[in-house]
């Protein structure tokens, strides 16, 4: 397959799609019924219906009984710790195997065609960027998803938090599952423009942007900080009358679905002719320019406030004239 036929790579080896990234079309005034319903399957797949039933998998077979759950056990909680383990082992080693060590695409779809691998260093434990950041999602990131899915778990076992039944709330619950994709992007647009004030950026935030070049691995790479507030956006089911399989649906979405963000390609290759898409660009983006793209376009948000980036030279454009506009004051001051 020809990266060529869908983007363009220019000499310093970076390659754009030739499409621009798009808006999620739920915001269009006035209403676009039929392009509302061209969108939905790629609201559903592959992405979001794959982190619904790794949650419901976990939730079905491998997580004990509610009575349990109601009282506070090392054996339990050790459990939910090694199945989260066991799903970024497998999600995130599969990626970097395929992608990154088996190189079984070469740079085909890779934005950045240089492998981290090939440009790690001080900046990174063990002078490596692979190493550095799954040693962080390992020991930091899984250990901080594990916790927060421990207390919400037994805060639904004990009744600490409202629950709703399949049986009796089914519509609510369905509502909910929708809305678990919106919930996870709002909150971490908020959260993600709090770490970026200078402050929190170079004592917190600066740790996960040392990946300029992402890859699966970068994704929970963070600050325990900021891994705090990644994960805090499930609590909001402790107070919505939600269920646990949709809390650990979002955790699911935040913890795995990171992976897609931070994947490095436009494009995972199945066969000659046959690929699936990631969606990672707009992330990738702002791995690459910092200031742009702190969501994605399923909740405009970067639309909104000025800082949507769709990776086209137009946008290119509107962004160094923002940063031209942020430097006159500081050149009238100096």
């Amino acid at each position: 397959m020809d990266d060529l036929d869908f983007g363009t790579r220019d000499q310093r080896g970076y390659w754009r799609p030739k499409m621009p990234e798009g808006i999620a079309p739920l915001w269009s005034m006035p209403p676009r019924p039929m392009a509302i319903l061209r969108w939905l399957p790629s609201y559903f797949l592959p992405w979001n219906l794959l982190f619904l039933a790794t949650a419901a998998m976990a939730w079905a077979f491998l997580t004990p009984s509610t009575e349990t759950l109601a009282t506070l056990s090392w054996g339990w909680i050790a459990g939910v710790f090694l199945r989260n383990w066991a799903f970024v082992g497998v999600v995130y080693g599969a990626l970097e195997l395929r992608l990154y060590l088996q190189r079984a695409q070469e740079t085909r779809f890779k934005y950045n065609a240089a492998f981290p691998a090939e440009r790690s260093g001080k900046g990174f434990l063990f002078g490596n960027q692979t190493l550095d950041n799954a040693a962080r999602t390992l020991l930091l990131g899984v250990p901080v998803w594990s916790a927060y899915e421990v207390l919400v778990l037994h805060a639904f076992a004990s009744g600490w938090a409202p629950m709703s039944a399949w049986v009796s709330a089914p519509v609510w619950l369905i509502v909910v599952a929708l809305l678990v994709p919106i919930f996870h992007q709002v909150h971490f647009y908020l959260i993600h423009r709090l770490i970026h004030l200078p402050f929190l950026f170079r004592w917190v935030h600066a740790v996960h942007h040392r990946a300029v070049n992402p890859s699966p691995w970068s994704s929970l790479a963070m600050h325990p900080v900021e891994l705090l507030l990644y994960f805090s956006g499930v609590l909001i089911h402790l107070v919505i009358g939600s269920h646990p399989l949709l809390a650990i649906y979002q955790l699911h979405f935040a913890g795995i679905g990171a992976a897609v963000g931070h994947i490095g390609f436009h494009r995972i290759e199945l066969g000659e002719d046959r690929a699936l898409d990631t969606h990672a660009y707009a992330h990738y983006l702002h791995h690459r320019y910092f200031e742009v793209n702190y969501g994605d376009g399923l909740v405009p948000m970067d639309k909104w406030f000025g800082t949507w980036h769709d990776g086209t030279p137009e946008a290119d454009r509107l962004m160094e004239a923002r940063r031209a506009r942020r430097k006159k004051p500081e050149m009238a001051q100096g």
